[in-house]
């Protein structure tokens, strides 16, 4: 739990501006369109072993190398463009999460073809418990998906709101909630 001078309760203990902002204005909120689902779940992936901050302070950078996560862009992208992101130093310069991103830009098209998109797939596991992530991680990974383990599916899942794990007395849980229904997620 974290509270700042103004006795505001969060989820986790910070005092950096920017990880308060995610936590207040992002976290939790309802993502439905594919694009942001895609970029969350490659995000999820960069960060494996990291902290989320330091993904937070790159995602700019993230959105301009990776055509703002346009999953009919990164599908196309060659080793040409495995090189140059390697080169890139304001991402991470993994090479397995790199070429992950790419397969799973392939693997929203193989989903949107098969007539279940991303977005419904994922929504399919609204409210469910941390077990589901098991079920939808082996899903995604059958689409082609890579760097989708259970725990990285289940933090996307509670950062795009599928989930509601924001703590009982944290300041932000009713309002969350609330945008989780005006959005019909």
């Amino acid at each position: 739990m974290s509270t700042s001078a103004d006795a505001v309760v969060r989820c986790w203990a910070t005092t950096d501006p920017a990880y308060n902002d995610y936590h207040d204005f992002e976290w939790g909120r309802p993502v439905t369109d594919e694009r942001g689902l895609f970029e969350r779940l490659c995000l999820e992936g960069f960060q494996s072993g990291l902290s989320w901050l330091t993904i937070l302070r790159k995602r700019d950078n993230f959105r301009a190398a990776f055509a703002s996560f346009d999953p009919d862009v990164v599908a196309g992208f060659d080793e040409r463009d495995v090189e140059r992101l390697l080169g890139d130093a304001g991402i991470v310069r993994h090479r397995g999460k790199i070429e992950a991103a790419i397969a799973n830009a392939r693997g929203v098209l193989a989903l949107r073809e098969s007539g279940t998109p991303l977005d419904r797939l994922m929504w399919e596991y609204r409210d469910r418990d941390e077990a589901a992530a098991h079920e939808l991680s082996k899903r995604l990974k059958a689409a082609g998906f890579r760097f989708v383990g259970p725990t990285t599916v289940y933090s996307a899942m509670q950062a795009c709101g599928i989930v509601n794990d924001h703590r009982a007395d944290c300041h932000v849980r009713a309002e969350v909630e609330a945008s989780r229904s005006r959005a019909g997620a």
